[in-house]
């Protein structure tokens, strides 16, 4: 029983991984292909961009906290587009890693003060997390862990975790493991694009 149930969280886990890992091909590939296309036509509003990083870091928080509408990934490559050095570029990952997860906190505090409330129930959990009500009642924790290392919507995992006022100091445990596929997913931005260029 015990390894049909870890079966079942592992094959979970590696469906999205999958979907996540295709996904993340798709992105890097067209990137590679149009990065020259996108530095000579794009060039003034790349900079522009960089100028503000405040209104940057403002699309980023706000994509995280409403369910990761942008990839992170996208942000990611503004900075690989700016010809950013690698510590430039580490920094601001950084920041992104860390933003990422203080959203997933405002979530679970959302979740948490608001899940009693009639816009909660109607609007956020019906359109947007009943989806996923049975798998948190059958994977737990480990649905926050899911959404945090695959595309499954970090911030709402985060939602139905505090609606359910799972420990906190665990969910913050948890969410670690954001800031590691932050670091995988950084460094293989960072790196693709310079070996299939070099």
């Amino acid at each position: 029983m015990d390894m049909e149930q870890e079966e079942t969280h592992s094959s979970f886990l590696f469906r999205n991984l999958f979907k996540g890992l295709l996904w993340f091909a798709f992105i890097i590939t067209a990137f590679i292909l149009l990065e020259g296309y996108i530095q000579d036509n794009f060039k003034t509003h790349i900079d522009d961009i960089r100028a503000n990083p405040g209104l940057l870091y403002g699309v980023f928080t706000l994509s995280e906290i409403v369910f990761g509408i942008v990839p992170p990934e996208f942000f990611m490559m503004i900075w690989v587009l700016d010809k950013i050095d690698v510590t430039g570029f580490a920094i601001n990952l950084g920041i992104l890693a860390v933003i990422s997860y203080g959203a997933g906190v405002l979530g679970y505090y959302i979740g948490k003060k608001f899940s009693r409330t009639r816009f909660y129930k109607e609007t956020i959990r019906e359109k947007y997390l009943k989806q996923y009500d049975s798998r948190l009642k059958k994977f737990g924790g480990y649905l926050v862990f899911v959404g945090a290392v695959t595309p499954v919507p970090f911030s709402a995992m985060c939602m139905l975790a505090g609606s359910v006022n799972m420990n906190f100091k665990y969910f913050l445990l948890i969410c670690i493991s954001r800031v590691l596929r932050f670091s995988l997913y950084g460094w293989m931005v960072w790196t693709f694009p310079n070996l299939f260029n070099s």
